[in-house]
C-alpha cells in the first residue's frame, strides 16, 4: 500500500481499520518505522507498537501470527538504521535501507536462521536472542 501517505498507514493501522490484505511485510516495516519517528524511546515506541499490531491481528483474526521474537529483532533493527539519518518518511527509509524488505536473506538472516525462527513456536511467545536455542547465524 505504497499510495498510502504514512499519516494514512498510521491511522489505519493503529485503528485496526487498515484490510488485512493491505498489510504485508513492507507494510510492517512502514508502522514500525513511524511507531519508532512518534516515539523515540525504543520501549515506549515497542509498546504502542506492539499493542497495535495486537488490536490489528486481534480485529483481523489472525492472532496467531503475532511472532514476539520478529516483532522485536526488526523494531530494534529499524531504530538502529533510523539513528543519525533523519529519515523524513518511512518511504525514505526503504529507499536507504532495502535489506530490510527482504525478510527471508535480508538483514534478519545476518542475525537468525530465519527458517528456524519462523518455526519456532518458542520464539513466537517471547523474544530470544540471536544464538539462542538453535536460532543465531555462526560466525
Amino acid at each position: 500500500m505504497d499510495s498510502l501517505t504514512d499519516d494514512q498507514l498510521f491511522a489505519a493501522f493503529d485503528s485496526a481499520t487498515l484490510p488485512k490484505e493491505a498489510f504485508h511485510h513492507r507494510e510492517h516495516v512502514r508502522a514500525a518505522f513511524l511507531y519508532l519517528s512518534k516515539y523515540p524511546d525504543l520501549a515506549e515506541a515497542a509498546l504502542r507498537f506492539r499493542s497495535a499490531l495486537r488490536r490489528f491481528a486481534e480485529a483481523h483474526g489472525v492472532r496467531h501470527l503475532l511472532h514476539e521474537t520478529l516483532t522485536w529483532a526488526y523494531l530494534v533493527l529499524i531504530q538502529e538504521r533510523m539513528h543519525g539519518h533523519g529519515f523524513e518518511t518511512s518511504q525514505e527509509l526503504l529507499a536507504s535501507c532495502p535489506e530490510l524488505l527482504d525478510h527471508r536473506t535480508g538483514l534478519l538472516a545476518r542475525y537468525y536462521d530465519v527458517g528456524a525462527i519462523t518455526g519456532s513456536p518458542s520464539a513466537r511467545h517471547l523474544f530470544l536472542l540471536p544464538g539462542g536455542r538453535g536460532l543465531g547465524r555462526s560466525g
